[in-house]
């Protein structure tokens, strides 16, 4: 696939529109390698709730390319999602990603002793699960699931409004900061951003 469809911020200015509120995620997808050993790890052991099953024989563009869509709600009402789609399974895609920092997401729980439990939970069931790792505004736990994707499990702290609050007040100036100390590394490694400029 080209980058011909990447979004720009190029002709930001030319956006007229106001931008609706996006009240949070209907869901995040990712690919799966089997649909029943999925559901296994985010229902059973996780604990998510089966939402939706659906098999489709055509894919959005009208090819035929079965392939079959799962839905597992979590306890705000919003889902994780996967697509099984055999035809274009290939080991090389199901691996360990390269760690957290390329994506990762991350479930909430309540209290730490809920944390706790899904520390115990994931060792009982022979998961390698790392942490709690201290972040200063919660501790998070991080695991693979079957597919090769990285999962955290967070739990606020005490002062993690407080800390986000404040922190969210100086976005502008440290993304600014950060983009002055890093900017000419990056524009002599990717060729996008220097057809942007």
């Amino acid at each position: 696939m080209s980058n011909e469809l990447l979004g720009t911020v190029a002709h930001i200015g030319e956006a007229k529109t106001p931008a609706p509120k996006i009240t949070g995620f209907h869901h995040i997808a990712y690919r799966c390698r089997d649909a029943d050993e999925t559901r296994k790890f985010y229902v059973d052991l996780l604990g998510l709730k089966p939402a939706a099953a659906l098999a489709f024989d055509r894919d959005p563009g009208g090819r035929d390319r079965p392939f079959m869509h799962l839905f597992f709600e979590m306890g705000d009402g919003k889902f994780i999602a996967f697509f099984d789609e055999p035809g274009s399974a290939d080991d090389a895609v199901f691996r360990m990603k390269d760690g957290i920092e390329d994506y990762h997401f991350a479930f909430e729980v309540a209290t730490r002793a809920e944390l706790d439990d899904f520390i115990a939970r994931l060792k009982e069931a022979k998961v390698p699960v790392f942490g709690p790792i201290d972040h200063h505004f919660c501790h998070s736990i991080y695991f693979f699931d079957p597919n090769g994707l990285a999962c955290e499990i967070t739990v606020r702290d005490a002062k993690h409004d407080e800390i986000m609050e404040a922190e969210g007040g100086r976005v502008a100036q440290a993304i600014r900061e950060w983009t002055e100390k890093t900017r000419a590394l990056k524009k002599a490694r990717l060729k996008l951003l220097n057809a942007a400029d």
